[in-house]
């Protein structure tokens, strides 16, 4: 069995150190499993056709489509005159709206972001997916990305277009509910969001999976062992999205060096380089002390749901423990011992395979709109 936080009847100030039990179960110092978070929960389980962590992290991108939902595009001009792009997935008028924020080079065609709005619509809500700058692909052809308009990217603290697309929503439907979920950097904008907006949130309650709360910890756990693989990944997206960039804006990023950026190797070369001077910070170390939720969670005034894992290879023990220390008491966490990142897949049977975290998630919204918690997907619905 997996360990995890289960529910309890309301979210709890108390916040004790993180650590796996015998038999898997996190514990306080005075024993017993810690438990978090309103509505009836299943613990996690691992399925045996998907054992461990990096299994775990990439059976999407190995088993799951990129087209289980079609949404309807919407170009929005922004205050300094880039294009951002929504991509709404439509609804009973009326019916609560979620919004979606993606992972690190993800977009409204990521597979969880596609998972996630699929188990929205069968609830009859509405979803509306934020692609991040740089990040929206062409719905004729997902393999092709579109570039911005601006001499800029996207960052895990950027929560300027967030909060321009929250007010936008929230403004055009007054009377629906609007709820989010971000997972991996999506997950971090939202909290920091959150806790930036206070008590102010338009969105009345969120859930994120797999966030990386403190970046200076989770960049230095990438230049780690096996994390080097997922960052060789990585920078090899971004290094080339950063080229686009310079040649389009030469004059703009003059004051950027690109054959720093080519020889950039980890998240903390890449950010030193390209995203603090890209986007007005001192070094990548001013950029992961402003931008980390950890720093904004005791801020949050809004139920939010915190689903971890404990052998995240991206985000490690240490910023779970942190964070949960650091939450305010609208904040509750459900932590297991296994999981990966995003991924928590479950199920018996491999062509019946069940996301509980993504489950778990859109539980926690309904939780707090009062409808059904049911969820269980059709057979190869995912």
């Amino acid at each position: 069995m997996s360990a995890w936080l289960a529910p309890a009847s309301r979210p709890s100030s108390r916040r004790d150190d993180l650590a796996p039990a015998e038999g898997g179960a996190p514990t306080d110092p005075r024993g017993g499993a810690r438990r978090a978070g309103p509505g009836p929960a299943r613990p996690f389980t691992p399925a045996w056709w998907v054992p461990g962590p990096h299994l775990q992290s990439s059976w999407a991108r190995i088993f799951r489509s990129r087209r289980l939902i079609t949404f309807e595009r919407e170009v929005l001009t922004t205050p300094d005159g880039d294009e951002l792009m929504l991509d709404h997935a439509d609804g009973p008028a009326g019916s609560p709206r979620v919004l979606l924020l993606h992972g690190l080079e993800g977009s409204a065609h990521s597979l969880h972001t596609q998972g996630l709005a699929l188990l929205v619509a069968r609830l009859g809500w509405r979803s509306t997916v934020l692609n991040f700058r740089s990040c929206a692909r062409d719905p004729a052809d997902i393999r092709r990305r579109l570039p911005n308009r601006r001499p800029r990217l996207y960052h895990s603290g950027e929560t300027g277009d967030l909060d321009f697309v929250v007010r936008l929503l929230a403004g055009r439907d007054p009377g629906a509910p609007l709820f989010s979920i971000g997972f991996s950097l999506g997950g971090n904008v939202l909290l920091k969001w959150l806790g930036e907006q206070g008590a102010a949130s338009a969105i009345r309650a969120a859930s994120v999976i797999s966030v990386p709360y403190d970046l200076a910890v989770s960049s230095r756990f990438l230049e780690r062992r096996t994390g080097r693989i997922y960052a060789r990944h990585f920078m090899t997206r971004l290094r080339a999205k950063a080229r686009a960039l310079l040649e389009a804006f030469p004059e703009e990023t003059r004051h950027l060096h690109a054959a720093r950026i080519e020889g950039c190797r980890t998240f903390a070369e890449f950010d030193d380089c390209l995203t603090a001077p890209l986007h007005g910070f001192a070094s990548a170390a001013d950029y992961y002390q402003r931008s980390s939720s950890v720093g904004f969670l005791a801020r949050i005034e809004v139920p939010t749901l915190c689903i971890s894992s404990l052998d995240d290879p991206f985000c490690p023990a240490e910023g779970v423990t942190r964070a949960i220390a650091a939450a305010g008491p609208q904040v509750s966490f459900e932590v297991t011992k296994h999981g990966g990142h995003v991924g928590f897949v479950a199920g018996r049977l491999p062509w019946r395979p069940v996301y509980w975290a993504e489950e778990r998630a859109i539980a926690w919204l309904t939780t707090h709109r009062g409808a059904s918690t049911d969820l269980r997907p059709a057979a190869g619905a995912l």
